[in-house]
């Protein structure tokens, strides 16, 4: 019977018609069939509605607000880096594009145009941004004249366009998704480095200390990094189920490449004229995929408290004659106390919906904690308080109710940050040789290994991993090196290596 449906009573005399538990639960598991599954959670848990243009989601209330809460945290951190907000036009024409040669190589199959206006075909095609950075300069060359002009940094929130073929995945891998993108530009290449150490920092702590998630911050490898930039940093996440690493954050040292070719100058205080020095940074509503992936269960979504929309829903069990309106008034009161201490909670007191039926639906929008009230809690001061992580049930005094909450929520918080980073670091592989680097790849590992820093050597681990999984490539470099051994090879090329990088496949 499906979950919309009304489960028939037995009797002629009963009142009211109540859902029972019913076919909630999801067709797929998470380690059977994980893309399946990863499809079914996001649309059940009603994070996304499938949209009629392919690679296109509608995204819901509630992924929407878990974009906000992050949203509300990094705003108020670059606004402490002196960041201003503004907001440039969606519409880039084709000669501003093309400036940066690199650049558009590296982003010209994604574009999408703009080639009509009503029946008449434009003169000039126009095209949709696939990210700022040609959009911004021609006017940062304008507002740039001096030393005194500088440093320049803005922020947008907005969405960008590129026209993915491959495998659209909602969050991970869409047309159009939504981001915030800094751009800055410094007097000397000294900030430049500073600030993109910072934006990459702002991103580990989005990862682990907001949505859970244990991330390793790196830089990029000269074939991986952004194309037209001098120098990528990022903080990469891995998915023990798939064994696929993914970006999750990025942030670019452009250099002087952009400045040179949109003519960003300024006078320094010598009175000579020089290029100023320009990061730009990023992370994107792929975020919420990213969480999705790594905290989910079989169950459904597991939001981590930080970011969830509602982190309490308080659920009323009541039995035969009970006092019903006394277990909704308990529940009320709960509901009162929490929100003034200033917890997102809620009460579901549909009367047309069994208490069963309430677990299943909330367990799949992945609400970190559940409170049950029945006669029993009524009657002794107390609610019955339901773990969504683990399951853990713990009978709780009303008198003591706001900061035996706050107490759990921290704990669910820290526990599957816990949980998730001790998986990844199972599937953790020191390798040295090729052999073992196959074997690794085999077992869906996150692959360290000693490299010789070639590029030509990285093409070769691409060409010769290429297989109905996906070729191997660098994910990244850790900032934080293992000590390597002199006389250390490269797994790959058998030359001297000179760091150790994080190997595999990746979404």
């Amino acid at each position: 019977m499906a979950g919309g449906e009304k489960k028939k009573s037995g009797g002629g005399g009963k009142k009211k018609e109540v859902k029972k538990e019913t076919g909630l639960g999801l067709s797929f598991t998470k380690d059977e069939n994980f893309g399946e599954w990863y499809s079914e959670v996001v649309v059940n848990g009603e994070m996304i509605e499938y949209y009629d243009i392919s690679g296109c989601y509608i995204l819901r209330p509630w992924a929407m607000s878990i974009w906000e809460n992050m949203q509300t945290f990094f705003d108020a951190e670059i606004k402490k880096m002196k960041v201003k907000n503004c907001y440039f036009p969606l519409f880039v024409s084709p000669g501003v594009l093309q400036k940066e040669k690199d650049h558009i190589e590296g982003f010209a199959p994604e574009v999408a145009w703009v080639t009509k206006s009503g029946e008449s075909d434009l003169e000039v095609p126009i095209a949709i941004r696939p990210t700022s950075e040609t959009v911004m300069y021609p006017y940062y060359s304008k507002w740039i004249r001096g030393h005194r002009d500088l440093p320049l940094k803005l922020n947008q929130w907005c969405n960008v366009v590129r026209w993915e073929f491959s495998n659209p995945t909602p969050f991970i891998r869409s047309r159009e998704f939504l981001w915030q993108e800094g751009h800055t530009a410094f007097a000397t290449k000294e900030e430049a480095d500073t600030e993109t150490l910072i934006s990459t920092e702002l991103y580990r702590r989005i990862y682990e200390e907001f949505l859970a998630i244990p991330v390793t911050k790196g830089r990029k490898s000269e074939l991986e990094k952004f194309a037209g930039g001098l120098y990528t940093t990022s903080v990469e996440a891995f998915i023990p189920n798939t064994g696929r690493g993914i970006q999750g954050a990025t942030s670019h040292c452009l250099g002087q490449n952009f400045a040179k070719m949109f003519e960003i100058n300024f006078e320094n205080e010598k009175g000579e004229k020089s290029m100023v020095w320009q990061n730009s940074w990023a992370y994107s509503t792929r975020t919420i995929g990213v969480m999705v992936m790594v905290h989910g269960d079989n169950k459904g979504l597991v939001l981590p408290p930080k970011v969830a929309a509602l982190q309490v829903i308080v659920i009323p069990v009541p039995y035969k004659d009970a006092d019903t309106q006394g277990i909704f008034d308990a529940c009320a009161a709960t509901v009162a106390t929490l929100s003034d201490a200033g917890i997102r909670a809620e009460a579901d007191l549909r009367e047309n919906y069994s208490p069963g039926w309430k677990y299943s639906n909330w367990e799949m929008k992945g609400v970190p904690l559940r409170i049950e009230i029945g006669p029993r809690d009524l009657a002794n001061n107390q609610v019955r308080a339901v773990r969504r992580d683990n399951g853990e049930k713990t009978d709780i005094s009303r008198v003591f109710l706001v900061e035996q909450v706050k107490g759990m929520l921290d704990k669910i918080q820290q526990n599957l940050f816990d949980v998730a980073k001790q998986k990844r670091d199972a599937c953790i592989e020191v390798v040295k040789t090729w052999d073992e680097f196959v074997k690794a790849l085999g077992q869906k590992k996150l692959i360290l290994a000693p490299w010789c820093d070639e590029e030509e050597v990285e093409k070769d681990v691409k060409t010769r991993t290429k297989g109905e999984m996906g070729a191997a490539k660098s994910l990244c470099t850790p900032f934080e090196q293992p000590e390597l051994p002199e006389g250390t090879k490269c797994f790959a090329s058998g030359k001297p290596a000179k760091k150790w990088t994080y190997w595999g496949r990746s979404y």
